[in-house]
């Protein structure tokens, strides 16, 4: 019970809900579609759409929903996370995807699951965001928000980019390396899972960072503490970018900063398994990534 305490939030029974349907995955409408009629005959109000709709968006924004039932996979989730994160608005994920690190129901349960958060017999999770600026000497070119990591990388051509990292204002190295991934615990699943970096706890708020294919530099991924902020200048005479969460990146010039702290803002997940449910989620889908290797 400890546990729990420590890692969930009070539990309120939500009263106008958003349902957000991903168009490119057979059957998300439909599924959408008998959601919004579910949660009509409970008497609770439902907007439904897709992330990109301006009147689900502006529910959100407005404070006008409790709570966001994303339908989709990992990336909806991001999405979802992105603009529910700063507006406090916790998200509750039914999978249509792939593997589905971020996402709690599969797609066979989502009538128990919402049974189950009508009633109130759930916890949130909370997942910290990064907080990524984009400087060009003292103009601030671009800020985000962001859930599982940013990266600089090189561009189109196959050179490596120098990467000078500086943390909390004190030189650590310069990577000269393909990427360099500045991720948080949720992000530790993603893109920097596959450089090589560790798995972190979700509940964490330490921030990672992962050199993709360094080159004569550190090849290891450093841990930091939540209050530490990394300092990021592109040294190249070719093409550098600068992506977030997987979103289209944006190009770099030689002497930009990427400046990566701990986010204002807080995720909110909704959980229905016990705490434990992160190491377990792991293993079976490990499991389903060997078989698959082995049937490909």
């Amino acid at each position: 019970m400890a546990i729990i305490a420590a890692m969930a939030s009070p539990a309120p029974i939500p009263k106008h809900v958003a349902v957000c349907s991903y168009q490119r995955i057979p059957g998300s409408v439909d599924l959408a579609r008998a959601m919004g009629e579910r949660l009509a005959r409970a008497g609770i109000q439902a907007v439904q759409g897709t992330l990109v709709d301006p009147a689900l968006r502006g529910a959100v924004v407005n404070g006008e929903v409790d709570l966001l039932i994303a339908l989709g996979g990992d990336g909806t989730m991001l999405r979802a996370g992105h603009l529910c994160g700063p507006h406090g608005v916790p998200v509750l994920g039914i999978n249509l995807g792939h593997l589905g690190f971020l996402i709690e129901v599969e797609r066979g349960q989502w009538a128990a699951a919402l049974e189950r958060v009508l009633a109130g017999d759930y916890w949130l999770e909370g997942r910290m965001m990064l907080r990524v600026t984009w400087m060009q000497g003292e103009r601030r070119q671009g800020e985000w928000q962001v859930l599982n990591e940013c990266v600089v990388a090189r561009g189109r051509s196959v050179r490596l980019v120098e990467l000078v990292t500086e943390i909390d204002g004190t030189y650590l190295t310069t990577y000269a390396a393909d990427a360099l991934i500045v991720a948080t615990p949720t992000g530790s699943t993603a893109y920097a899972l596959a450089a090589g970096g560790p798995i972190l706890p979700p509940e964490l708020r330490n921030i990672l960072i992962v050199p993709v294919a360094p080159h004569f530099s550190v090849d290891r991924a450093v841990v930091l503490h939540e209050g530490s902020t990394v300092r990021i200048t592109v040294r190249t005479d070719h093409q550098a970018t600068l992506s977030m969460d997987g979103q289209t990146p944006v190009d770099l010039q030689d002497g930009d900063r990427v400046e990566v702290r701990a986010g204002e803002h807080t995720v909110q997940f909704v959980r229905l398994q016990d705490p434990g449910y992160f190491y377990r989620d792991l293993r079976r889908r490990m499991r389903r990534d060997e078989t698959d290797g082995a049937e490909a």
